[in-house]
């Protein structure tokens, strides 16, 4: 099988041109030799079968950061068919280094000048020609964003694979220092590039002078998250109820009348157990893709890089710096990508820091066990401002524990980072996000999610001649001894059941709780609603928020870590704090009359 490799700077749209060129079916996968996992996809190009790998972004092939060392570790060790290097078209000057870094290699080469859209706006020309026979490799220009000349850079890829059928591996001496490479990149720039003598004032820059003011730079960040999370209730809310409808009639008029010949225990396993289990998970998929369309858009329009911007200065305050809260943002959709991310931090006492304080991010499995008690429980006004007060409450909770262990965790690294223009997401770009996160929630998830409701349904039914989840049955049992740990938090012992499922994954607490109280999906808002008010509620959320982060992020902490101690630490602190937190809430409610 032929191979390709794409290699670029970050924020030049590499991402973007892999997700137009391979569609949906990216899978995150193992390479010999690596530690880390790379996107890659396979997909039919020049009448064969292609495999096309994402790398890292990088600014140099002979740096030291952790990405820079994958990406060289890649080059040397796995051969390839193509190189393809994606650069920004309206920064080349500062870019075209990278070109003439892998022009050495000895590995097919193919330059795509992307954002040509962008590059036009600014006045900048490029004569691409000149810049192909300098070069020596071909040189095609794009817009990866909108399609801009994407056939004839399709084109130009089949091409080179025609041409060079045979799989090479770099070069290792051209990985070496280069002391030549900044005097034939004046000389390039000078050659290929025209671009005015003063830029004019951007629309990004007026905007920033609003959004990264020193005093409305903050206030402006929490009305756009609220905004964004107003938007997701809005839409996604009556999406779940037609979800919830659409399932219990599903239920009433092809499941139950099927299964009615079946045994009473295998037919209450089925319905209430796998069904109503999976299905009640089922319901938020829709408010679940609206969230990570939300954040794909903080992430491609430019904000994402503004926000670590803004908050840089009170993360150094913290033993953090900007790119922290930038893999914290990244939590809220899954912690294991976020933890991953910490490669691109040289400090290892920044690493362990921001590994340390990722799994109080709200990630997607937390956030739907958040979205369903808050819609069955608090007012629909309500509701967006409490799951606001919940994703702020995360990120403090990270800057209280960055405090408290920034002196075993010492960070000396300075942030450096550049701030890529604004740019409006497309409709594609958005339904594609949402669909891919999704189903790679869904790939994640589901067997937590079947494995959870069936060990739940076997607890609250056994032994199968006790009334379900009674305190007869093993579910009983084993609530009966947690009552003295969570009855000060306000919470009963069936709910306790379903914390202690929520250790191994989030996502397994809502079907836990339809199994725990044999009630569907269009019926468990109004059992949450008749057995918990608000105030146990909030205690019994706040406990969701904080503890101890799923097995698949522990297990990951403790790979990027390879420390032990600090694995053990993730465990203990959040279960601790989450402990200390609902039951001084809980009681100081209580104190005050609510």
């Amino acid at each position: 099988m032929k191979r390709i490799a794409l290699l670029g700077m970050p924020n030049t749209g590499k991402s973007t041109f892999f997700n137009r060129l391979t569609g949906a079916g990216a899978r995150v996968g193992n390479w010999p030799g690596l530690t880390v996992e790379l996107l890659s996809a396979r997909i039919l190009l020049a009448g064969q079968m292609v495999e096309v790998v994402d790398l890292p972004g990088i600014y140099n092939l002979h740096g030291f950061s952790e990405d820079e060392q994958v990406v060289r570790r890649f080059l040397e060790s796995q051969p390839l068919n193509l190189l393809v290097l994606v650069l920004n078209a309206s920064q080349l000057d500062r870019q075209l280094a990278l070109a003439l870094q892998a022009r050495h290699l000895g590995v097919p080469l193919l330059l795509l000048l992307n954002m040509e859209d962008e590059a036009q706006r600014l006045g900048i020309r490029i004569d691409s020609a000149a810049l192909e026979r300098a070069l020596g490799v071909p040189v095609r220009l794009l817009s990866a964003k909108y399609g801009q000349h994407y056939r004839e850079a399709l084109a130009a890829i089949e091409r080179s694979l025609k041409a060079h059928p045979a799989l090479r591996r770099a070069d290792r001496r051209a990985l070496e220092e280069d002391q030549h490479i900044e005097q034939a990149l004046d000389r390039l720039v000078q050659a290929s590039v025209h671009a005015p003598v003063q830029l004019p004032p951007t629309l990004s820059e007026r905007i920033d002078a609003l959004l990264l003011h020193p005093w409305l730079g903050l206030p402006f960040l929490l009305l756009i998250l609220f905004v964004l999370f107003q938007a997701v209730y809005a839409l996604g809310s009556p999406l779940q109820d037609g979800m919830e409808v659409l399932l219990g009639e599903f239920r009433r008029s092809v499941l139950d009348p099927a299964l009615a010949g079946l045994p009473s225990g295998l037919r209450s396993f089925l319905a209430e157990g796998l069904y109503d289990g999976v299905g009640t998970v089922l319901t938020f998929m829709p408010v679940i893709a609206l969230f990570f369309v939300a954040l794909a858009i903080i992430e491609d329009s430019g904000y994402l890089a503004r926000i670590a911007f803004l908050v840089d200065a009170i993360m150094q305050r913290l033993g953090l710096d900007g790119r922290a809260f930038v893999m914290q943002l990244m939590g809220f959709g899954c912690n294991v990508p976020a933890v991953m991310g910490t490669r691109i931090m040289r400090s290892r006492g920044l690493r362990a820091l921001t590994m340390l304080v990722i799994p109080f991010s709200l990630c997607s499995a937390r956030l739907q066990v958040l979205l369903f008690i808050t819609t069955a429980v608090f007012a629909p006004t309500t509701a967006p401002l409490v799951l606001l007060t919940f994703y702020v409450l995360s990120v403090l909770l990270a800057m209280f524990t960055a405090f408290i262990w920034r002196g075993r965790y010492v960070n000396r690294e300075p942030l450096l980072m550049e701030l890529p223009p604004y740019r409006l997401p497309t409709l594609r770009f958005l339904l594609h996000e949402g669909w891919r996160a999704t189903l790679q929630f869904l790939r994640g998830a589901g067997g937590y999610i079947v494995l959870g409701v069936v060990v739940v349904w076997f607890l609250t039914h056994y032994p199968f001649d006790a009334p379900p989840a009674s305190p007869a049955t093993l579910a009983g049992r084993l609530a009966n001894g947690l009552a003295p740990i969570f009855s000060p938090l306000g919470l009963d012992s069936l709910l306790a059941i379903a914390l202690l499922f929520g250790l191994v994954a989030k996502e397994v607490v809502i079907g836990a709780l339809a199994v725990i109280y044999s009630a569907g999906p269009d019926q468990l808002p109004g059992v949450l609603a008749q057995r918990l008010d608000a105030i146990q509620a909030m205690s019994f959320l706040l406990f969701i928020l904080i503890y101890t982060p799923c097995v698949s992020t522990i297990a990951v902490i403790r790979k990027e870590s390879g420390d032990w101690r600090l694995t053990l630490l993730a465990v203990a602190w959040p279960l601790t704090l989450a402990w200390l937190v609902s039951f001084a809430f809980y009681q100081t409610a209580r104190a005050l009359g609510y």
